[in-house]
């Protein structure tokens, strides 16, 4: 039978993979609320040396765990999908793929078919009826960074990978508790698989941030709740906190946008809108190991892009 060997949340914005030096030139380049605080290059420099050691504590556990392949639940930032035709839920079941790394050069990974097929299968059986991919669907393009680069951080490049696409970022996305639903009928779904697999899961991304946005901020209060109730172990609480929360009245960093090539101008559903709805990716791994309480490894406030970059693992799961 498979068993699952560990489950993972780590932060994929692309600042934590700039030098430090750099970090206040992307802030230069943004529209911040103008109360977001303001970090030298030391702070700067300390800031982007926590996350560099949480991404090597991740790796380290990941390493320990020996997985066989590795879920990854990931948005798509219209690198695969487009508004042709966006699945809310997707779970990639081909040979292999590639993507860009942060350097920008391009890398190939391998698939795990078998389990991707059975994930498939299993969300099927279990009430879910996401789309599939046997190749990828721009292949100019490949996979997303949000697959990449947790995969580049926290493994070798050898291990094999099963995306999971979730909708994060266009709406109207699902909800955090189709989210939860979605990590729990994968958790289901990997006890049930008879083969001899070690399986790893990996939320990726988050957590708040509304990149590019204009009055963009960081809501630390928002971040560290959902890693309160990570750490105790509730799933389902992350979920209800995220889809509780009500956009302000007059926050345009949280605006859904105008129908568009890059927006759907539809309206979102309850939750945090823009790049903060990836912590959904969090809270479907949150769900595979629901009910068990997480160790928060670091959770480090970058305010030059704004975002909370955090970084977690589950000790048993």
């Amino acid at each position: 039978m498979a068993s699952l060997v560990g489950v993972f949340n780590v932060a994929h914005s692309p600042t934590c993979y700039r030098p430090a030096e750099e970090w206040n030139q992307v802030r230069a380049s943004r529209t911040l609320r103008a109360d977001v605080p303001m970090d030298d290059l030391d702070t700067n420099r300390k800031k982007k040396a926590r996350v560099q050691a949480a991404f090597a504590t991740l790796r380290d556990r990941l390493a320990a765990a020996r997985p066989d392949a590795l879920v990854i639940f990931g948005d798509d930032q219209l690198e695969c999908f487009d508004f042709a035709n966006f699945p809310s839920f997707a779970v990639y079941v081909g040979e292999a793929f590639e993507g860009a790394l942060a350097s920008g050069e391009r890398a190939k990974v391998r698939g795990h078919p078998e389990l991707a097929v059975a994930l498939l299968a299993g969300l099927m059986r279990r009430g879910f009826d996401p789309a599939f991919c046997m190749e990828m669907p721009k292949p100019e393009r490949g996979v997303g960074h949000a697959f990449f680069r947790p995969a580049e951080s926290l493994t070798d490049l050898t291990t094999p990978l099963v995306p999971i696409f979730l909708n994060c970022y266009y709406a109207p996305q699902p909800t955090a508790l189709r989210c939860y639903q979605l990590g729990r009928a994968v958790r289901e779904s990997i006890d049930a698989h008879p083969g001899d697999l070690r399986v790893a899961v990996v939320g990726s991304g988050g957590l708040w941030h509304t990149p590019r946005a204009p009055d963009a901020y960081l809501d630390e209060a928002f971040d560290r709740e959902i890693l309160r109730l990570m750490a105790a172990g509730d799933a389902r609480g992350m979920a209800r906190f995220f889809d509780g929360y009500e956009v302000p009245a007059g926050d345009r960093s949280q605006d859904v946008g105008t129908r568009g090539r890059g927006a759907t101008g539809m309206p979102g559903p309850g939750g945090p809108q823009g790049g903060t709805r990836e912590t959904c990716n969090w809270i479907a791994a949150a769900a595979v190991a629901d009910g068990k309480p997480a160790t928060i490894v670091d959770y480090v406030p970058v305010y030059a892009s704004p975002i909370g970059a955090g970084f977690a693992y589950w000790p048993e799961v």
